[in-house]
């Protein structure tokens, strides 16, 4: 497999990986979130994440091997029910004095940034192996 397919795969899991950042972000940003357009509260969201194939259609026709990155395929929302909080006094408060908040667990939602923090970290530190191997072949070329 050429390097630059090493690159590339790692490249597409960056994008993967900052996608799922955002999400996260998002969705601590909005954990409070009580009424959205719809009148409803904030729905957690998740990615879904696919294997896609890398490389051009050149390496595809030169019959090179192709290298297997991954890909956004979706994003989702969580369909788990809302949390329930008593707060009679809150403006989205129902007859009860129950409030729906967001299915959005900040806690869990740390974890996901930081694993997704520590995936992109991963690809960088791949880029920066194949980046060197490829820097040494040349040094030994010359």
């Amino acid at each position: 497999m050429p390097l630059s397919l090493a690159i590339t795969a790692s490249a597409s899991a960056l994008e993967a990986q900052r996608a799922r950042m955002e999400v996260a972000v998002s969705n601590m940003a909005n954990a409070e979130s009580t009424r959205g357009a719809d009148g409803e509260p904030y729905r957690r969201r998740d990615v879904v994440l696919t294997s896609s194939p890398v490389g051009s259609a050149f390496d595809a026709a030169m019959g090179r091997a192709n290298a297997v990155g991954v890909k956004v395929s979706n994003v989702v929302q969580d369909q788990m029910p809302f949390k329930q909080r008593y707060e009679p006094s809150h403006p989205d408060a129902d007859a009860q004095g129950y409030v729906q908040v967001p299915n959005v667990d900040v806690p869990e939602e740390m974890v996901d940034m930081m694993s997704a923090a520590r995936a992109y970290q991963a690809n960088l530190t791949a880029i920066g192996v194949v980046r060197d191997t490829i820097q040494k072949a040349l040094e030994l070329g010359r």
